[in-house]
């Protein structure tokens, strides 16, 4: 359905004072080109001026049929008739005509005047250049980023290049340059558009658009400059264009086909299947050598009667090609680096218009559902001005909406909005004329020819009265026709009782009273900010009425968009409009967020962007939504979107510190609207102002409704705590135990901080915690971190402001505290590393400075050994390794036991911490652990036994025990057994090594053969020390080898391998 509204978007208009019939007409450049005299002379006319005074006026060479006015290059360019040929010409420097006796040069395209005419000062002279074509032409487009030309003929459309030719130092001339063809095989083309590489080429009922593109590859041979067509049937000998164009459809529909086509839309690559061969040829220009195509879009319409349309009426018309660019690039002088951002196609039937966005991705934006027969249309950034018989008709269009997503990502979410592309379009005006033939567009100008089909003045006015006393009736017709009842809208009555000129429009008179059935008017259209205001003014009456209604939302939303394209179409010289139309823009935006947050709908979201991308602040909003309509809080029906911008502001965090009463007035309008949500907004920094005591009622009042939870009674305690009543504070933390209480802070992480990343500051109870319960904190920091509330970073800055109000070192071990149980409940590989890595460093400095006497530490080595996989057991030969050196007090000895259990546990990674554990001295048996500890990790185990052979002899056998098994083992008697044996050499007397070396021989002993035993033996052995082990080596071995071999042999082989085996250790013996 088309909305309809009584806006005013035309300011005015002037009759352009031509003496005779116009019969061509275009504009551009400030003015309105008029052909008359037969189609042989062009008459420019200055469109800003009132009255419209003439510029220029100059003959062509034959009878124009067609012209165009290009803003790049600032040339016409027509389509002549002469002696039964057609011709294409362009005409630059046209304006040097407004000078009598103005010399005039022709030339063909390429061809330059040479010579005298070049020498002296140069000629102000007009140019006409003709560009020959191997087919009559029969329409054109210009491209109005390059000013390229696009020329259609009945199979062919050629493309010039527009180009700046330097002649001389001081004299340079426009010239054309043809760069490529594009054959469409039975086609007949009627309409063309050309815009940034984009050719939309129509016929009666199809349009197809194609995108030219440079491709950087090798030129190709002459003779294959031809593209091969992409149709699989045109290689077919034999066959026709229109067979092939046959075949390419079902064939079982064939013979429909050339009846009645089907109606089909192609968007994108599924454009390449629409069976019309576009082919390319390169000319002997460089610039079109190496372009390619692609296929953009194809629609094909079957023909179709309306409103008494005959058939071969209904065909299309008014193709067009509409780009749009980000802010600030439109009208840039290099045209060169101009890409628009979005680019448009329009065509119309007469019962329709469809505008297609082109560019990521292909789709139909909008359909216009006409009235009556549209004879004519004109889109342009704002808005399609269409003409039927009678009436200039102005809809909207939602060219800025697709330009708007394309140009910022962060539309449609949060942080901003735009109103959707798929929301109805409207008609802003529908301006009654008489004999509507002809409608052109340039910038805030619309040119029209009316020419009324009467015999006589008396006819034409008699007319003109009919229309005029019919004109509401016909216009209700017409409303009717596109499913607007006027009955059921006040304001579209009170429209149709009035006048349905504009009193605005000012009508020359002088021409019109020469009694001709003709006129050629410029109307000028208003300025944005003043159809903005009028629109936004046109929507209060819909809210008066019906705050809810969506006329109201739908006719902001417009406006919206107006402003919006406005700013989109800025340059930089604009500045002061700029201010305005982004003063309005904000404006805009806080009116659409008012209306967002009335509404119970489904987009009410919209409320919270809106009301972002308007710059007002929460209090602001809340002035606007609870102060006008004089609410009290405790009866008002606030609107969806309204709490959801205030609850996400609020859990954002992206608003003011609110005042007493702004923040009072918040607790009041939840208290109503959502009272649930209460225990959750008295916690936000910035109800920091609100009265406790106000809060406390408000909360008591939840909860003897029914509400009870761990949260409520927290923020009851908070509050309480706020007020210094300890005893009250007191009775609602003993309501629950501290795991719920956990919970409880889980829901509601802002109850112990505020802020997020480096602003995180604790909150009062928090730090009331810190000196009261700080177990329950540590738990409850832990728990936030696990359920993604807080981060590791967050909540170390959290600790590190607690620690700053206390000056003793027992605040500082919070922080260790929490790294602790954090290490417990974690399962994040990289946060446990972290937490690693810094438990080690404190543990480290606290041993090797000795500064932790007097402080108490939440868990002790020994729970968290139990409790945390990553603390292991103790290892038995560190038992013997610490005590031996007392002098370490009993503080440091815990934390010296957490290191040890880390390095005993499978998780610290030690090569990244080995600077670190350098730092430990060895001068105790705790440094000596660490050291050994660390070694061992990383594989030296040679190296540990030599450090406790050196520093700790008594735990080298438990160390070599619990170390040396599988691979390692072989250390006993590579390392082990000779260390001990050269330093038993040394110091013979010393027990602890002889004990050690003792126990050694065994384990070498059982694990070798006797004659590798044998040959490990010292030579300076003494046999009485080493005969034993020697020969319970031989017996050992003696019968574990029979007992290998006993199955196979059988018992007597057994007990002779047994007795030789005896009889060598006897040698052995003797040998000794």
């Amino acid at each position: 359905m088309v909305h309809v509204y009584n806006c005013h978007p035309f300011a005015s208009q002037n009759i352009v004072p031509t003496a005779q019939e116009p019969g061509v007409v275009c504009c551009g450049g400030g003015a309105v080109f008029v052909v008359s005299g037969g189609g042989c002379k062009i008459e420019a006319y200055q469109m800003q001026d009132d009255g419209c005074p003439l510029i220029c006026r100059f003959s062509t060479m034959g009878a124009v049929r067609s012209i165009l006015y290009s803003q790049i290059g600032d040339y016409l360019v027509t389509i002549e008739e002469r002696n039964s040929a057609t011709y294409l010409r362009a005409y630059t420097n046209w304006r040097y005509q407004a000078s009598e006796k103005t010399r005039i040069g022709v030339r063909l395209l390429g061809h330059f005047l040479r010579g005298s005419s070049l020498r002296g000062a140069p000629k102000e002279q007009m140019e006409i250049i003709e560009m020959p074509l191997s087919e009559p032409p029969q329409c054109m487009a210009c491209c109005a980023l390059t000013g390229d030309l696009l020329v259609g003929c009945s199979r062919s459309s050629a493309v010039f290049s527009l180009k700046r030719q330097e002649l001389s130092t001081r004299l340079a001339v426009l010239d054309f340059e043809m760069l490529v063809i594009l054959h469409v095989p039975s086609w007949n083309v009627s309409h063309v558009a050309f815009c940034a590489g984009y050719v939309a080429l129509q016929t009666e009922l199809e349009v197809v658009v194609v995108k030219l593109e440079h491709m950087e590859k090798t030129c190709p041979s002459p003779e294959d400059q031809t593209q091969i067509p992409s149709s699989p049937g045109a290689a077919r000998a034999g066959l026709t264009d229109a067979d092939v164009k046959k075949e390419l459809e079902n064939p079982q529909e064939a013979e429909d086909f050339f009846v009645f086509p089907k109606h089909l839309e192609l968007l994108g690559d599924d454009a390449k299947d629409c069976g019309i061969s576009v082919s390319l040829e390169w000319v002997e220009s460089e610039a079109g050598r190496g372009m390619t195509l692609t296929y953009v879009l194809y629609r094909r319409f079957a023909p179709d009667f309306f409103q008494g349309c005959s058939v071969e009426e209904t065909c299309l018309h008014s193709l067009q090609l509409l780009p749009v660019f980000s802010g600030g690039c439109y009208g840039d002088s290099d045209p060169g680096v101009r890409e628009p951002l979005c680019v448009f196609c329009f065509f119309s039937m007469p019962s329709a218009g469809y505008l297609y966005s082109l560019k990521n991705p292909v789709e139909l934006i909008s359909t216009y559902q006409y009235p009556e027969k549209a004879h004519q249309a004109a889109l342009c950034d704002q808005f399609l001005y269409v003409i039927t018989r009678n009436a200039l008709q102005c809809f909207s269009v939602r060219c800025c909406s697709v330009a708007a997503r394309a140009e910022d990502p962060y539309i449609d979410t949060t942080m901003k909005a735009c109103p959707p592309v798929t929301m109805e379009v409207c008609a802003l005006r529908i301006q009654l004329f008489i004999g509507l033939k002809s409608l052109c567009h340039s910038g805030k100008y619309i040119v029209l020819i009316t020419a009324a089909d009467v015999e006589g003045r008396e006819e034409t006015q008699g007319a003109a009265r009919t229309t005029d006393s019919k004109g509401p009736s016909a216009l209700t017709g017409i409303l009717l026709a596109v499913g607007v009842d006027s009955s059921s809208n006040p304001a579209l009555e009170s429209f149709l009782s009035r006048s349905f000129l504009s009193k605005k429009m000012s009508r020359t008179k002088g021409v019109s009273d020469s009694g001709h059935g003709w006129n050629l008017y410029v109307i000028s259209t208003v300025s944005t900010l003043q159809l903005y205001r009028e629109m936004v003014e046109y929507s209060r009456r819909y809210e008066k009425t019906s705050p809810l209604s969506q006329n109201c939302l739908h006719l902001l939303s417009e406006a919206h968009l107006l402003v919006r394209s406005a700013l989109l179409g800025l340059t930089g010289r604009e500045a002061p409009d700029r201010d305005l139309l982004q003063q309005a823009f904000r404006e805009s935006c806080a009116q659409l967020a008012d209306c967002f947050s009335r509404v119970d709908r489904q987009d009410c979201h919209l409320a919270l962007p809106y009301y972002k991308m308007s710059g007002l602040s929460v209090t602001e909003v809340i002035q606007r939504i609870v102060t006008p309509t004089g609410r009290s809080a405790e009866v008002a029906d606030y609107g969806k979107g309204f709490l959801f911008f205030l609850k996400h502001s609020l859990y954002e965090e992206t608003m003011e510190e609110l005042s007493e009463e702004t923040a009072n007035t918040m607790l009041d309008i939840f208290s109503q609207s959502e009272p649930e949500q209460l225990p959750h907004v008295v916690n936000s920094r910035f109800m920091a102002k609100a009265d406790p005591t106000c809060v406390l009622e408000h909360l008591s009042r939840l909860e003897v409704s029914g509400v009870s939870s761990v949260t409520l009674t927290l923020c009851k305690a908070a509050q309480a705590l706020r007020l210094g009543q300890l005893q009250q504070y007191h009775q609602q933390m003993d309501r629950h135990t501290e795991m719920l209480q956990v919970f409880g802070f889980v829901e509601e992480p802002r109850l112990l901080l505020q802020g997020r990343g480096v602003a995180v500051t604790p909150t009062v109870f928090a730090r009331h915690l810190h000196h009261t319960q700080d177990g329950l904190l540590v738990a409850a920091v832990v728990a936030l971190h696990e359920n993604s509330k807080v981060k590791l970073e967050e909540a170390d800055l959290f600790f590190q402001e607690l620690g700053k109000d206390s000056m003793d070192r027992q605040s500082l071990q919070v922080l260790v505290d929490f790294w602790e149980a954090l290490l417990v409940a974690s399962s994040q590989g990289t946060i446990i590393q972290e937490l690693l890595s810094r438990l080690t460093s404190v543990y480290i400095d606290r041993v090797t400075r000795g500064e932790r006497a007097g402080l108490v530490a939440l868990r002790s080595a020994e729970d968290l050994m139990n409790s945390c996989s990553h603390y292991g057991q103790l290892y038995p030969w560190v038992n013997i390794l610490t005590p031996s050196h007392p002098s370490t007090t009993q503080d440091h000895q815990e934390d010296l036991r957490k290191l040890q259990s880390l390095l005993c546990g499978p998780t610290l990674d030690v090569p990244p911490l080995l600077p670190l554990l350098k730092q430990l001295p060895d001068t105790d048996g705790g440094g000596v652990s660490v050291h050994v500890l660390s070694a061992t990790r990383l594989g030296q185990l040679d190296i540990s036994l030599q450090r406790l052979l050196d520093r700790c002899p008594e735990a080298v056998i438990p160390y070599a025990h619990h170390q040396l098994h599988g691979h390692t083992l072989a250390l006993w008697w590579q390392k082990l057994f000779p260390e001990l044996c050269e330093r038993i050499r040394v110091s013979s007397g010393n027990g602890v090594l002889l004990a050690a070396l003792k126990e050694t021989v065994k384990v070498v002993a059982m694990e070798l053969s006797p004659l590798e035993f044998l040959e490990l033996l010292p030579d300076d052995g003494s046999s009485q020390f080493f005969l034993p082990h020697l020969l319970e080596c031989c017996l050992r071995h003696g019968q574990s080898h029979g007992q290998s071999h006993g199955q196979s042999h059988g018992q007597s082989q057994g007990q002779s391998h047994s007795q030789s085996h005896g009889q060598y250790a006897h040698i052995v013996l003797e040998g000794e």
